[in-house]
């Protein structure tokens, strides 16, 4: 006899419930990270292209990571490198393939960005032990089963 996945009950969010929470959560964390950018002159998708290039990537792999097209990429990175935040550099196997790099500078803005966003912080240090482990846990859990190509 197969077994069937117990009906949710008031006690257990479903599907939907689920998705409707990860998607304030992170609307809330997106507001607060976009908040901390533009603190520093930064577009937030510039500020996510930082976080996207911690080691050198090429622009289409970048433009997968940000889920927008190339074309958008170069005028991304073209204002990262004009701050000095980021560089393109030729690959070495093909010198054609532009390579993103940032720069000192460029992780610089990014840790205070991170340290600019307040009320993440405040939230997540809300959390205690048992409840940061579960949600790492549980991010780790579905971030794999979520993720698109070109993301990592």
């Amino acid at each position: 006899m197969a077994e069937t996945a117990a009906a949710p009950t008031a006690e257990t969010p479903t599907t939907t419930d689920l998705m409707e929470a990860v998607a304030a959560v992170g609307a809330a964390y997106f507001h607060d990270f976009a908040a901390a950018a533009a603190r520093l002159g930064l577009t937030s998708a510039q500020a996510k292209a930082l976080g996207a290039v911690q080691e050198p990537v090429p622009m289409r792999a970048l433009a997968g990571r940000l889920g927008c097209d190339a074309s958008n990429v170069t005028g991304i990175v073209d204002r990262l490198e004009g701050r000095g935040l980021a560089v393109r550099r030729a690959a070495e196997t093909d010198r054609r393939v532009k390579i993103v790099v940032v720069t000192d500078e460029g992780r610089e803005a990014l840790h205070s960005i991170r340290a600019g966003m307040e009320r993440a912080r405040r939230a997540f240090d809300s959390l205690d032990d048992g409840q940061r482990r579960a949600l790492h846990e549980l991010c780790g859990a579905l971030l794999p089963l979520l993720a698109g190509p070109g993301q990592d």
